[in-house]
């Protein structure tokens, strides 16, 4: 490179001739040095003193910005790196860069990070080695001090109108409830969680982490067993903002009658076995094998005569087929012959029927629907 007119300012020396910066760009305030003056000063790197890295002990995630982030991982190393990486700078004016970090485990909650660099500056070859310590930070984060504290915004309970939900149905509604938060957690959500499950003879009470999921787990419920939601808000504080702040309690209530129970809606045609109580209650006419649903909107229930259900029914003999509405049967309890409707459903071949014995008197149930309850 040829000598330039222009002397370094700090030690005299002639400067060598540097190439035009491109139009429009300045030309930088160190090309007036020379070499020998301008790598005295000069940095390679820049690196930070320490780097800490602040870990939750309970669920293992890290704080990232101002905000606490999942990584999965309990072997915090390959984090340690990523965060000394990102807090690295190489000077902008290095060509060709190479760089490796090497981790030196000191002990459980510090790591020393050995860093090295080269590059060409000026046409010169330069490298560069730092060791930037880690400390790992352990605390808790603010999702697992919420569950820890037991906080909840929302409440679910999970009731049955004029009766006790069954195991069943309490033990499937729960699960729906871990399903739905699990989910929600698998896509990211730090808020998503459940603070309290508690059995109560009534129903499940299920503590939810906010409004949006106690609603969301709610309608699932209410999408798995029919029904109606609830809802019930008290005033608890208000946030920074001044806005009111309020916890939710769901109620989601589970229909009155279930499929497998046997009703007399009172309307002439006699009684119906619910096949499904979504929407509107859905079922069989236990007298001709027709198809009822009640012209009551979601959620209502139609007045109507609890019978049984399937699982009182009881295997008896058929003694004869009379007509294609009516065959006579033994009752299961005093062996009386007795002749009753004769749904659509009945195989006139069959020689044992299930029946269910009540109050509006002796009625045959599909088989598929006992060898279902039996199984």
């Amino acid at each position: 490179m040829s000598e330039s007119r222009d002397f370094c300012p700090r030690c005299g020396d002639p400067v060598p001739e540097r190439p035009e910066p491109l139009p429009g760009m300045p030309r930088e305030r160190d090309d007036v040095l020379c070499d020998s003056c301008y790598f005295e000063d000069f940095d390679l790197v820049d690196a930070p003193d320490e780097v800490q890295v602040r870990v939750c002990a309970q669920c293992g995630a890290i704080h990232r910005g101002n905000r606490w982030v999942d990584v999965g991982a309990r072997d915090y190393t390959d984090i340690a790196i990523e965060e000394v990486s990102n807090s690295l700078g190489v000077h902008l004016n290095a060509e060709e860069v190479r760089w490796g970090v090497e981790p030196e485990q000191v002990d459980e909650n510090n790591i020393r990070m050995h860093c090295h660099f080269s590059g060409v500056v000026r046409g010169t070859p330069l490298e560069e080695s730092v060791v930037v310590p880690v400390s790992i930070a352990r605390e808790t984060c603010q999702r697992c001090g919420r569950i820890a504290g037991g906080y909840f915004a929302s409440l679910v309970q999970v009731r049955a109108d004029d009766r006790t939900p069954t195991t069943e149905e309490a033990e499937t509604a729960i699960e729906i409830a871990e399903s739905y938060i699990a989910e929600r957690e698998e896509k990211g959500d730090r808020d998503a969680f459940i603070s309290s499950i508690k059995r109560t003879p009534n129903g499940p009470n299920i503590k939810i982490s906010t409004n949006k999921m106690g609603s969301g787990v709610a309608k699932q419920i209410r999408e798995r067993f029919g029904g109606t939601i609830e809802e019930h808000p008290t005033l608890v504080t208000e946030d920074g903002d001044g806005n009111e702040v309020y916890r939710v309690t769901f109620v989601a209530r589970l229909p009155r009658y279930t499929a497998g129970d046997v009703i007399d809606p009172e309307d002439g045609d006699g009684p119906v076995l619910v096949r499904s109580n979504r929407g509107r209650l859905k079922g069989t006419r236990l007298t001709s094998g027709d198809t009822y649903e009640s012209e009551f909107e979601e959620g209502e229930r139609p007045e109507a005569e609890d019978l049984g259900s399937v699982e009182d029914a009881a295997e008896t003999t058929v003694v004869t087929v009379e007509d294609e509405h009516a065959v006579q049967v033994l009752d299961p309890e005093t062996y009386e012959a007795k002749t009753i409707p004769r749904p659509d459903y009945f195989d006139p071949d069959a020689s044992m029927v299930p029946v269910l014995k009540s109050p509006s008197g002796l009625h045959i149930l599909p088989e598929e629907v006992v060898d279902d309850d039996e199984e």
